[in-house]
């Protein structure tokens, strides 16, 4: 798959215990209902089912696949497409789509985020919903900056970026757990670490998404949400 640079967007799942096709993810399993939680503030659909005009919830690195597979059937009326640049948790996220009992999960697609999301066939101004959990501090800067590059392209005026994961404030981490957090995401790879909120609103500035909202998490993460101008 063609990128950007030679660094992809890929998530280490170092210790996760992956044994078969439905993979379990520890960290997916405690945070899915408190983000979905939040997504029942913002997400909006009017039907119950999957219309020609359904809202699309584009999330980028879906990982195992659980987050879609627990949303998704309290919105039945989005469509939901899972992407991963890391083929090997395919089948994990395609037995999810498979098994959701709305039938509202399209299959997984190989999406590298540095990329312009018209490499994978999407139109500017076409999605309704970006979201991602847990990519920006376990990934390079530069995916970041594709993320919210590619949200400020692809999003629909109006339109919502969700973003979950710890953050820092005005240069300070804390608490003490998400400093040694931090402080083992650098020595794992110096590329990786917890970003700065204010250097994600700079970046939402320079791709017109503004942050609309900041929920409290457990765990010491954040829910952020984004809006396209």
């Amino acid at each position: 798959m063609a990128k950007t640079n030679d660094i992809g967007c890929t998530i280490s799942h170092e210790n996760e215990g992956y044994t078969d096709e439905k993979l379990i993810s520890p960290a997916a399993s405690r945070n899915k209902d408190p983000i979905l939680q939040v997504l029942k503030r913002f997400i909006i659909s009017d039907t119950d089912q999957i219309e020609d005009e359904s809202p699309l919830f584009l999330e980028i690195s879906s990982g195992t696949g659980q987050h879609v597979a627990h949303f998704a059937p309290h919105f039945p009326g989005v469509r939901f497409q899972p992407s991963e640049i890391d083929k090997s948790l395919f089948k994990s996220i395609s037995y999810y789509a498979s098994s959701c009992p709305t039938m509202n999960i399209l299959q997984p697609i190989c999406i590298d985020i540095q990329n312009k999301l018209s490499h994978y066939g999407f139109e500017e101004g076409s999605v309704d919903y970006m979201f991602n959990a847990n990519m920006i501090h376990i990934s390079p800067f530069a995916c970041t900056i594709g993320l919210f590059e590619n949200a400020g392209i692809y999003l629909k005026p109006e339109a919502l970026m969700i973003t979950y994961g710890p953050y820092s404030k005005d240069g300070v981490i804390s608490p003490q757990s998400n400093i040694s957090f931090h402080a083992s995401l650098k020595a794992r790879n110096p590329l990786w670490g917890i970003r700065d909120i204010n250097d994600l609103i700079k970046l939402g500035d320079e791709n017109n998404l503004s942050l609309i909202d900041t929920v409290e998490m457990p765990a010491n993460n954040m829910t952020l949400i984004w809006k396209k101008d």
